[in-house]
């Protein structure tokens, strides 16, 4: 055998041997600080939320509603996959403590403190509300964004929370530029066991805010809108006979602008709708 194949399996003398000592300390140490380096970027990028929907909302200035998808869907994304990070570590407590805050606040602040990094005149506030339902409760989370008096985008997001367990079961967004407000209803007996609410708000207008509201139902898989209703001048909402009515009054802008010209006084309308099978029936506008 050739002499240089002898030399290639000559075991290593002890002067060369040293190097393995170091070697495989400081590829391991390497590999660790590699390790550790993701872990704490990841840390660092999920505890930075507030600056990431900070930087997207500054880029909202100026910017149109119906331009403002591509900024607000990653601000969405953002913010809601957070929140059920956030929810499934923090279920309600079964029996919270005496004098503690509420759970639907304590998701509200949560919700807000992901827009703490906001500054003027990008705003946003957490719409929140809790309920019985199916033998457990359903949560309501989500937020309107603001970036001017006049353009907004409404979240809201619900989840089902059973036994400790927590579900997003349903999402909409619900009609842009108005701020939030809810209210629930009884569903009508061909709908038992459903969830009805309404949200409900206004958004400013030429002279005086204009109401939007829409009812939805919820029966466990799909979220369904029953009744839609945009743009009432100066409308007002009342629910008498809690659960099953509502009573809105408002203007006509043409009456308004007469009486206004006429020195008169102006004459506010009024309508009202009862809880039907199918969502909201008119009974009288006048």
């Amino acid at each position: 055998m050739p002499h240089m194949s002898r030399s290639l399996t000559r075991p290593l003398s002890p002067a060369a041997a040293p190097w393995r000592r170091w070697l495989i300390p400081t590829v391991l140490a390497i590999v660790a600080a590699g390790v550790a380096g993701f872990a704490q970027q990841k840390s660092q990028t999920t505890a930075d939320i507030p600056g990431q929907v900070a930087h997207l909302g500054q880029q909202l200035w100026g910017v149109p509603l119906d331009e403002s998808e591509p900024l607000t869907s990653q601000i969405e994304k953002l913010v809601l996959d957070y929140m059920k990070q956030w929810l499934v570590a923090h279920p309600p407590e079964a029996h919270p403590a005496p004098g503690d805050t509420t759970y639907v606040l304590k998701v509200r602040r949560e919700i807000e403190s992901l827009f703490a990094g906001l500054h003027s005149p990008v705003y946003a506030s957490g719409n929140t509300f809790l309920q019985p339902f199916n033998g457990g409760q359903l949560l309501g989370a989500g937020y309107t964004l603001g970036w001017s008096d006049f353009d907004r985008a409404n979240v809201l997001a619900l989840y089902e929370l059973q036994g400790g367990t927590v579900q997003q079961v349903a999402l909409t967004h619900f009609l842009p530029d108005v701020d939030v407000r809810f209210h629930f209803f009884n569903p009508p007996p061909p709908a038992a066991g459903q969830f009805w609410f309404m949200i409900y708000g206004t958004r400013l207008g030429k002279s005086s805010p204009r109401l939007s509201a829409e009812l939805y139902s919820f029966d466990g898989k799909t979220l369904k809108s029953l009744w839609t209703i945009k743009d009432v001048y100066d409308g007002r909402f009342s629910f008498p006979l809690a659960g099953s009515r509502v009573v809105m009054s408002y203007l006509k802008e043409d009456e308004l602008r007469q009486s206004i010209a006429s020195n008169s006084e102006v004459t506010r309308h009024e309508a009202a709708y009862h809880v039907a099978p199918d969502g909201l029936d008119l009974e009288y506008d006048r």
